[in-house]
């Protein structure tokens, strides 16, 4: 007899609220395929020792298993999300998809300096040989990442609802994007190109010179800045030090307002307040990251990119292309 193919949805620990959302946005838009998607029982089980054991409550046999959970500290995160792959494939599954907001490690890109690891590429390894047979995340600190796999990997780009909500605000009548540093520089581009379709939009470079690890000495901006509402775009913001300078540089310069659009919102080491006392007027991040606690923060506001997971989820499940997806529209 032959067994009828089905998707199924489960989250880790870390990603619980994304995954709700994502699994909503599924239902609200039809289902997979004719089919209703809700979110599977994944259970873990907890020892007085520390040590954890997920196991799933219902049968995913010969089904197309989604495994959603972002990899931010601490490592446990990553460690459930490589058991629950590894409990999907000996339970049978046809295919196990991690679904990966936010990739931890990928600032480990390559060896910057002698003797460290290529954290990113062991990740990669960790997740093949745990039995994942595609990768789905979002705004990969480095584009050549997706060359550590040797599955197939869907890179999602942020862009999309940041896009949307600077297009819909009233709020940026002299728009000028910015790079916090010369490796956004390809971003900031990307960005000035779809908006420039409509009006001018130039691109501001900020050139920064580091002391040691999160620690800013300097920033100089390069651009048109006088009379801007001036918008910095990044992949992450972790301690919010490199953003937070650049905002007071820019306004020094004569931007009539500073914002900032991040993918990831790290958040570590008192970001949060150091944010809320720079001269930032407001930034977005999104959900891949939980942060539950900035709710009604009245400077970062939170957009979810759920949906663009959802939609990659069904076209990838469905067998539908999933290029124009990767677009900025």
């Amino acid at each position: 007899m032959q067994h009828e193919h089905r998707m199924l949805v489960f989250s880790c620990r870390a990603s619980q609220a994304f995954a709700e959302q994502v699994v909503k946005y599924l239902q609200e838009t039809g289902g997979a395929d004719g089919e209703e998607v809700v979110l599977g029982d994944l259970e873990v089980d907890q020892f007085s020792d520390g040590e954890f054991q997920p196991s799933f409550k219902d049968s995913v046999r010969g089904a197309t298993v989604f495994l959603i959970q972002s990899t931010f500290p601490p490592t446990d995160h990553l460690m459930e999300l490589l058991l629950c792959i590894d409990a999907a494939k000996r339970a049978s599954a046809d295919k196990v998809i991690a679904v990966i907001p936010y990739f931890g490690w990928a600032r480990q890109d390559r060896k910057d300096r002698p003797r460290v690891s290529i954290g990113a590429k062991l990740v990669a390894n960790l997740l093949r040989a745990a039995g994942a047979d595609r990768v789905m995340t979002c705004d990969l600190h480095a584009d050549q990442i997706q060359g550590f796999f040797d599955i197939p990997v869907d890179h999602i780009y942020g862009s999309s609802v940041f896009v949307k909500a600077i297009s819909e605000s009233t709020k940026f009548r002299d728009l000028a994007i910015a790079a916090p540093d010369m490796g956004g520089a390809k971003r900031a581009n990307a960005y000035s190109k779809f908006f420039s379709k409509k009006r001018d939009c130039p691109v501001i470079i900020c050139h920064k010179t580091r002391e040691k690890a999160n620690v800013v000495a300097e920033i100089k901006a390069i651009g048109e800045v006088e009379g801007k509402d001036v918008v910095i775009v990044d992949d992450m913001i972790d301690t919010a030090g490199t953003l937070c300078k650049a905002a007071d540089v820019l306004k020094k310069m004569g931007a009539k307002s500073v914002r900032a659009c991040a993918t990831h919102g790290v958040l570590s080491g008192g970001a949060a307040k150091r944010i809320a006392d720079s001269a930032l007027d407001e930034v977005f991040i999104t959900d891949t990251i939980p942060h539950p606690e900035l709710a009604d923060d009245p400077k970062i506001k939170i957009l979810s990119i759920a949906p663009v997971f959802a939609t990659i989820m069904r076209r990838v499940y469905m067998y539908e292309p999933v290029s124009t997806e990767f677009e900025i529209k």
